[in-house]
């Protein structure tokens, strides 16, 4: 059995005595340090603190460097100025998702790309066997191991982060970033970004500098009720806010119009891979849709629990919980299209038994003043 990886971070999670690790995706990762539920509370509360490292980072240079990109991803590349990134997302010609990724645009020829831990090897090779001859002059780099990621989430981020960067934080759009910027005296690209549904923020940096970015910034945020946060509470949260996790709401076999994701994807942008699927999969009409549900029996819908309705399986939960935030009962699941407007009566089987649940609207939270990405 392969040694499972680890973060910069990894001698750092020894100071908290709740902390629990778990392999995923053959990475040793914490599920919690002090509990899920107190994590996802202070995110939407105060400021929680994630290390993200596990995830994927490749440079892509060259003067054929956006056209490749346009060619390879959904969203309209072409739109994105220096210091600005968007949501996308790699097809495979059926439409299926490969990855979801951003893409950070550097400069005129340099790009950054930030991807699924899962997917990083398959990625990489896949953006590398679709490098032909017209995208001359790109060049395809994995900085992965000599980069980690730290995301600074909730409504207290930009007060914490202040403390501790000279950067005008105000003037920092959601969706754009600053390459060379210096927190607890360390250069950082800074970028407000996140995955929790709460504005934040996350810092790349050169992988030996994550004690003084760990260290410096809990410091700062302690007096904000700052705490290091899990895996756990990074799933109930982006869950709540309707965030798509690969493998779950996206997958080879689901494709971004299923997942309620069709704004992030540009038909009239170019010619991308998967194009023509979503083309005809639009004209033909949706045969499944990414919906929310609420149970009315009582039961907690898990991923790949079944959905029955008249009697027939229509679809599957591809995420479900108590939520933290709502102490409600609630599940994301890809169902048969007819059965997904609101009000819908639906049985999910748990443990051997349908029990009653209802279609809601997703997604489930959003924080008083959301801001649309690009």
């Amino acid at each position: 059995m392969d040694a499972l990886r680890r973060t910069p971070f990894y001698d750092l999670y020894a100071a908290y005595a709740e902390s629990r690790c778990i392999d995923f995706g053959g990475w040793e990762l914490p599920v919690q340090f002090t509990g899920i539920v107190k994590e996802h509370e202070a995110v939407r509360e105060r400021a929680g603190l994630f290390d993200v490292s596990h995830m994927g980072e490749f440079m892509v240079t060259g003067s054929g460097a956006e056209a490749f990109l346009q060619r390879m991803t959904t969203n309209d590349v072409s739109r994105l100025k220096d210091g600005a990134a968007q949501y996308t997302l790699m097809l495979y010609p059926s439409g299926g998702v490969v990855d979801d990724l951003l893409v950070y645009r550097l400069g005129e020829e340099r790009y950054m790309l930030v991807v699924n831990a899962s997917n990083i090897d398959k990625d990489f090779q896949w953006l590398q066997e679709h490098l032909t001859a017209e995208f001359g002059g790109v060049t395809l780099k994995n900085i992965s191991d000599e980069t980690l990621l730290l995301a600074l989430q909730g409504p207290r981020a930009e007060t914490i982060l202040a403390k501790v960067t000279q950067v005008s934080l105000t003037e920092l759009k959601p969706f754009h970033f600053i390459e060379q910027a210096e927190v607890c005296g360390v250069t950082v690209l800074l970028s407000r970004t996140g995955y929790t549904g709460e504005d934040g923020f996350e810092l790349y940096a050169p992988a030996d500098t994550a004690a003084a970015l760990w260290n410096g910034l809990l410091a700062a945020g302690a007096p904000h009720g700052l705490t290091p946060a899990g895996l756990g509470a990074r799933d109930t949260l982006r869950f709540e806010a309707k965030l798509p996790l690969y493998g779950q709401e996206l997958s080879a076999d689901i494709t971004p119009l299923e997942a309620g994701v069709q704004f992030f994807v540009k038909l009239d942008a170019g010619d991308f891979i998967g194009r023509d699927a979503l083309l005809k999969q639009k004209e033909a009409g949706l045969p499944r849709r990414l919906v929310g549900l609420e149970m009315v029996d009582r039961g907690i819908p898990r991923s790949h629990y079944p959905v029955y309705a008249d009697g027939v399986k229509i679809g599957e939960v591809t995420t479900g919980t108590q939520s933290p935030t709502l102490k409600r009962n609630l599940g994301l699941a890809l169902l048969d299209a007819a059965y997904t407007e609101p009000g819908t009566e639906v049985y999910v089987e748990i443990r051997g038994k349908q029990l009653k649940a209802a279609i809601i609207k997703a997604p489930f939270y959003k924080r008083s003043q959301g801001v649309k990405p690009q």
